[in-house]
């Protein structure tokens, strides 16, 4: 079910999921559900976290195959490495979380290294090469220090240097696994207004079990069923 933002439709569809779902030997993960992506602005998956809605961010970035069902991005039916080579992923912990104990001048180097053709030697990072890479998404806020450990970053500052460094390319599609990762209300809003602010190059995909208030410049919110147990999604809802 779709909530209508008052944001003009632009170029359609960009994402047309139909019955789509991922199972396992040992029991279905999510699905099946319908799943509509607007090209442009900032789309927010509202339902339940857990395993089922990070598979789902996984299948919307190309990063997982659908069991059932069909989905249809960038004009192409079930073509996980077409959707693949189109999008960013960030925020999910399985594929782009940190590691502790290390710096962001560490994070920012190995990044630029992992980019560089392999016969170029790439220098440790430096000033410049933070802001060119963090600027886009920190927008206003203050960069980390390159000499700050990961691990004592602010939730937010974190947040967004994991999306900046998923999302050096730009490519057309941005999913982030979820807003409602960070345990401060307002860390979620402030993130949310700097996707809102990437959402004006690419199309941006986010979840929050809230959904997204209507001041926030979201293009629209989606709500997604069969992400997890239907009873305990129920309940878990109900008590927000």
């Amino acid at each position: 079910m779709a909530v209508d933002r008052g944001v003009p439709a632009g170029a359609g569809s960009l994402i047309e999921a139909r019955g789509i779902g991922y199972h396992t030997p040992w029991g279905r993960v999510y699905g099946p559900t319908d799943v509509d992506i607007a090209a442009g602005g900032v789309t927010v998956i509202r339902g339940i976290g857990g395993r089922g809605r990070a598979s789902l961010m996984l299948t919307l970035a190309g990063r997982m195959r659908v069991s059932d069902g069909t989905l249809t991005a960038f004009g192409r039916t079930n073509d996980q490495n077409h959707l693949f080579s189109k999008a960013a992923l960030a925020l999910v912990d399985e594929v782009d979380g940190l590691a502790q104990a290390i710096t962001v001048k560490d994070v920012i180097s190995e990044r630029l290294r992992w980019d560089a053709p392999w016969y170029r030697w790439v220098k440790a990072a430096t000033e410049e090469d933070l802001e060119h890479l963090c600027r886009p998404v920190f927008g206003p806020y203050s960069l980390p220090a390159l000499g700050a450990y990961v691990n004592e970053l602010p939730e937010l500052t974190a947040a967004m240097l994991r999306i900046a460094l998923a999302n050096v390319a730009c490519p057309p599609l941005l999913v982030v696994g979820g807003v409602d990762q960070l345990t401060r209300v307002r860390s979620s809003e402030l993130l949310l207004e700097r996707l809102v602010a990437l959402g004006e190059r690419q199309t941006v995909v986010t979840a929050d079990v809230n959904g997204a208030p209507a001041y926030a410049g979201v293009r629209e919110v989606v709500e997604v069923e069969n992400l997890t147990d239907g009873e305990f999604s129920r309940l878990d809802t109900e008590g927000h």
